[in-house]
């Protein structure tokens, strides 16, 4: 290829609007343009990286065994009512009425496919001898994000691999969740990433087990928790807390006697700090909440975030929602922020994080409007129902493996992996005749990969003062060849003979053949990233050589222009292979 003769938009300036590394460069670089919020345009080199990235995950899906197919991106709704997750996916849902032979017929656009493709297999898989099996496509997904932002990573629209496993039974899906983990490993790995598996919630999806692969970045949109001495990994909806009080108060703490005292207008715990000049620590909250409609109150220490999955899961809870302001104030006889573990105007059960039961002379709502508590104290003022890990990991706190500090960092979800279960084989009738003649409910797996956060997240954490910095398997061209004198023949001469060379050889190259100063040209390469970068300039080719440098490295070398192909060639082809001069520079 040759850059005259394609499009590559680069620009000097940080476009209005972009934030952060992934977007200004993605957008500088000439990988994408956007089209509306949350919606891009992939422009030739971005195209090219995002294929590539398709074409790993696609290796490796075969390679495990799994099957390609192609599903459609409209699906009618009434298999999502089904399922109940036109509720679950709330206005994310993006939702369609096609009028056909002057009728409505309501579709969704489609943002995973766990209706259809368990829809397509209730029809076609009816016997245990068809099973196991894994199915995967690579296919657009849509969801209405009411605040797109960050470029590409979080869209509309975007780009995903969704496999789903069908099973006999539990070893059998176990078996095959075991291969995608492996498989999600390599696959990120030929990618270049430095990611972190972690132990995830299964959220709309459904389903009992879950692992999220994340790539560690000051801008990722989620949290997870990390613990360098073992290993062990979560994200914070799922993340466990280590060492757990016993629930009882230091024995040689004073407990002083309680006192109600006025807080007019104070009715969050940064409120009330700052009127009764306390710290955070010194505050338990009370947070009523519904779990299958039944009101519950949750304590936890003032400092802490609740973790409703961790709460859900505790109470064993199909739905969990905080209370809406009028049960509240039935439940405490207060407004809302007034609540308190004594006196409560309608019994309800009380279920205390270890914090809570840690606290000494607490500060607590009263249960009466623009009044507080102070000097409460568990098992004297109040009664738990039961004691648990019921809220958010932070930095610091043990481990639940090793007991050693936990360290809290962003992160970048790039795969998913799920357990499904029977969720969605129950609801679509997805069965099979076992080999005892009976009708059993199909079991399955589900395993997600946003290919489009492949290029995002690399793009996230790899690249430098100059610009992005792509590992050779993902770069739009792994090799730019510059020859300096555009206008000279004998120069060109060299470039094409290299060029066509390359190619020849499997090798992914463009010759920067623009009438530019030598400057212009090193900055754009090093903008989009290109792996290598060969530069033909009058000197060295009077010399009977060619300067090549690798984008990480900082300095370059000569190469004999005899045999430079098969030797240029060869080089590309060993770090397609084994990466190791990328993963060195990181």
């Amino acid at each position: 290829m040759y850059w005259s003769k394609t499009l590559i938009p680069t620009m000097k300036e940080v476009p209005d609007g972009a934030e952060i590394p992934s977007h200004i460069l993605m957008l500088r670089a000439g990988l994408i343009t956007q089209i509306m919020a949350g919606a891009y345009a992939y422009l030739p080199l971005g195209s090219r990286s995002l294929q590539k990235a398709a074409q790993i995950v696609r290796e490796e899906m075969n390679k495990a065994g799994a099957v390609e197919l192609l599903m459609s991106a409209l699906c009618p709704i009434s298999l999502y009512e089904q399922t109940n997750r036109v509720e679950a996916f709330g206005n994310v849902l993006i939702k369609a009425e096609l009028r056909r032979a002057g009728k409505k017929v309501p579709v969704v656009f489609c943002p995973t496919h766990e209706e259809e493709i368990t829809d397509i297999v209730a029809r076609f898989v009816s016997s245990y001898r068809q099973l196991p099996i894994t199915l995967y496509q690579i296919q657009t997904k849509f969801r209405n994000e009411e605040r797109p932002r960050f470029g590409i990573l979080r869209t509309s629209e975007f780009i995903m691999k969704d496999a789903y496993s069908f099973h006999t039974s539990l070893e059998s899906l176990n078996d095959t969740y075991k291969v995608m983990y492996r498989t999600y490993c390599n696959i990120f790995e030929r990618c270049g990433l430095s990611y972190l598996p972690v132990e995830a919630e299964s959220g709309p999806i459904g389903g009992d087990a879950s692992h999220e692969f994340m790539i560690p970045s000051p801008n990722g949109e989620d949290k997870v928790v990390h613990c360098e001495s073992c290993g062990y990994a979560a994200n914070t909806e799922k993340a466990e807390i280590g060492a757990a009080s016993d629930g009882n108060p230091s024995s040689s703490a004073e407990l002083k006697g309680t006192a109600e005292l006025d807080t007019p207008g104070a009715h969050t715990v940064e409120q009330v700090c700052k009127f009764l000049k306390a710290k955070p620590q010194k505050l338990v909250k009370t947070l009523i909440y519904l779990a299958d409609g039944k009101p519950v109150a949750v304590l936890i220490r003032g400092d802490y975030d609740a973790n409703e999955n961790k709460i859900r899961r505790f109470l064993n809870a199909e739905k969990l929602e905080l209370a809406a302001p009028e049960v509240i104030e039935k439940v405490t006889g207060a407004p809302v922020g007034f609540a308190g573990p004594v006196g409560l105007k309608q019994q309800v059960p009380l279920y205390a994080d270890y914090s809570a039961m840690d606290a000494v002379n607490a500060i607590v709502g009263a249960n009466k409007a623009e009044k507080h508590l102070v000097n409460v104290n568990p098992n004297r003022d109040w009664t738990p129902a039961a004691i648990a890990d019921l809220r958010n990991a932070v930095n610091g706190d043990a481990c639940p493996r090793c007991s050693a500090k936990l360290k809290v960092q962003s992160a970048i979800e790039v795969g998913h992996v799920f357990k499904l279960g029977t969720k969605y084989s129950e609801a679509l009738s997805a069965k099979f005749l076992d080999a005892d003649e009976t009708q059993k409910i199909i079991i399955m797996g589900c395993y997600g990969i946003g290919v489009n956060r492949i290029i995002a997240g690399l793009a996230e954490t790899s690249y430098d003062d100059f610009g992005l910095i792509f590992p050779v398997n993902l770069a739009p061209y792994e090799a730019v060849i510059c020859p300096i004198k555009v206008n000279d023949e004998n120069t060109m001469t060299i470039a094409k003979t290299l060029h066509d060379e390359l190619e020849a050889q499997g090798i992914d190259c463009i010759v920067d053949d623009r009438d530019q100063r030598a400057g212009v040209k090193f900055k754009d390469a090093d903008l989009i990233g290109f792996p290598l970068r060969i530069v033909l300039g009058e000197k060295t080719l009077a010399e009977g050589n060619l300067e090549i440098k690798w984008r990480w490295e900082k300095e370059s070398c000569l190469i004999p222009i005899d045999g430079a192909g098969a030797e240029i060639a060869a080089m590309l082809n060993q770090e397609r292979k084994t990466g190791e001069r990328f993963r060195s520079k990181q």
